[in-house]
């Protein structure tokens, strides 16, 4: 065995693993290291699809290695021109397309610092951003124009015909130069404009990090064929969904423009994916499309990321593509720690389970005291770094067998008249009534237990007394009798974060506006 990619069973994943073996799978060294060339350049040459980019419009996009190297080596040469230096930031704000990888590996090659922002972000949004990050140039399409040319002395370029006219005439190759420690990405995790979250900074040697969330999280081999439909602009997009496979020179699925169901499921027939990674949302509309017994798939492997899947989309994705579909748990701080290893003919995967560390990496759940919880005992999630514990934010617990479980987040647990429920666990049994589309559950409060359980419910059938009691009494018998909500919303959508998690924090705020 001479590479980590050689095998796919969890034994060799504990056996075998080394940190320092995962540099094998690179030209780069310890030395010199730049994520562009790894993703791009090293590929070029042998005739073969980078990303087949399917847009919602329906006119996909292939794109080469061939192409991607030349037209990301003169998109460098254009920023060297333009005075973009090494360490300088540039913001891209394009929705996955030519423009977008010329432009992202690009500013990569050049040294400089991408920084992808959501094409969907509105003037508040972006403003915040670039005047975080201040970068020395953004990039984007004619329709962000506008919001672009109103951030006052923010130099942009629009990419356009124009440009890549401009582009045609510079030299199709670039000498990639950057160390491993220097910094390649800044990435911006989800929330709202009022409340900015601070730029996660990525120097080019986390992608050798990324690559145990790419074997065993994802279960990339060579030979996939890789679909991820979250936006690159978001940490699952970029890193698991774009960086890792086309750094195995893997082919690249993604998704430009309005979600579409349907078209994702014309898209993975077409090409012939045969692995894929989503949000746990994306196979939850999947299912309520009712479209996919029309289309033939190929997959060899399923993973989801973002959030837990309820029981009745995986069930749905159990017989519709004959395969268990895998978690993979982590957070854009501290990368992925927990997975089921899709691919591993010798990991049972465990419905409604995170699975188990990755290799090299020590998971816990914690008290608060600080010790570790017996098996069914709920507490915080923890992960050990450096010698020190570090949290996840999240709750969670273990099996017998060593198996961790996702319990919400630490700040969506709700405590009603002593009782500590978990809005997760809560939600999955709402989300088993076969009229409920999506569901989101938080506590409000009550005078009497300081807590109740809300509701908020997505359904195309009418609203009725007799629907509130369906759904109470099912999680009163399928959960127990104090968990179910005593007040039920029917809203006609739930709000989202970008990369399709259920923002209850948003719903939290307009309890509290609706009560004052």
């Amino acid at each position: 065995m001479n590479r980590l990619t050689d095998t796919t069973s969890y034994a060799d994943a504990q056996s075998h693993f080394s940190s320092e073996r995962l540099w094998d799978l690179f030209d780069g060294d310890r030395q010199s290291f730049n994520i562009a060339h790894e993703c791009v350049d090293r590929h070029a040459g042998q005739g073969r699809d980078a990303v087949i980019v399917c847009r919602a419009d329906g006119m996909d996009e292939k794109i080469s290695f061939d192409e991607l190297s030349r037209d990301s080596s003169r998109f460098a040469h254009f920023l060297e021109a333009r005075g973009v230096g090494r360490g300088d930031r540039v913001a891209i704000m394009l929705e996955p397309s030519r423009e977008f990888y010329t432009a992202m590996f690009g500013v990569i090659k050049r040294g400089a610092i991408a920084v992808p922002l959501f094409t969907l972000f509105g003037p508040d949004g972006v403003r915040l951003r670039v005047g975080d990050c201040q970068p020395a140039l953004l990039v984007t399409n004619e329709d962000k124009r506008d919001v672009v040319a109103g951030l006052g002395s923010t130099p942009f370029e629009v990419f356009n015909g124009g440009l890549w006219q401009r582009l045609a005439a510079l030299p199709g190759q670039y000498h990639a130069r950057s160390a491993p420690e220097d910094l390649a990405v800044f990435q911006y995790t989800s929330g709202t404009t009022r409340e900015l979250p601070e730029a996660v900074r990525h120097t080019h040697k986390a992608l050798v990090t990324l690559m145990v969330a790419a074997l065993y999280g994802t279960g990339l081999r060579p030979g996939d064929r890789f679909m991820c439909p979250s936006s690159p602009a978001w940490g699952h997009g970029l890193w698991h969904g774009t960086l890792a496979p086309l750094a195995l020179g893997l082919t690249v699925g993604s998704y430009s423009g309005r979600f579409n169901p349907e078209r994702l499921l014309q898209a993975l027939s077409t090409h012939r994916f045969t692995n894929m990674s989503a949000a746990a949302t994306h196979y939850r509309m999947v299912k309520n499309c009712g479209k996919a017994a029309g289309y033939s798939y190929h997959f060899e492997k399923l993973s989801f990321t973002g959030e837990p899947i309820d029981d009745d989309t995986a069930d749905f994705v159990q017989q519709q593509f004959g395969l268990p579909v895998c978690s993979m748990y982590g957070t854009t701080e501290i990368g992925v720690v927990l997975a089921s290893y899709p691919g591993a003919a010798d990991f049972p995967v465990k419905r409604g389970s995170l699975g188990k560390a990755v290799p090299g990496t020590v998971v816990e759940v914690h008290d608060a005291e600080g010790q570790v919880c017996p098996p069914g005992v709920t507490g915080q999630l923890m992960v050990l770094r450096r010698g020190l514990w570090v949290p996840t934010k999240d709750l969670g617990r273990t099996d017998e067998d060593g198996y961790f479980y996702h319990g919400g987040r630490a700040d969506d647990v709700i405590i009603s008249a002593g009782w500590t429920m978990s809005a997760v666990e809560i939600e999955n049994v709402i989300l088993m009534h076969e009229d409920v589309l999506e569901a989101a559950v938080i506590g409000v409060p009550d005078a009497i237990r300081g807590q109740v359980v809300k509701a908020f419910v997505v359904s195309d059938r009418a609203h009725s007394e007799a629907f509130i009691q369906e759904v109470q009494n099912l999680v009163r018998t399928k959960l127990s009798q104090h968990e179910y909500p005593r007040h039920i919303a029917f809203v006609p959508e739930l709000p989202k974060t970008p990369a399709g998690k259920v923002h209850r924090k948003v719903l939290r705020e307009r309890e509290v506006l609706a009560c004052a």
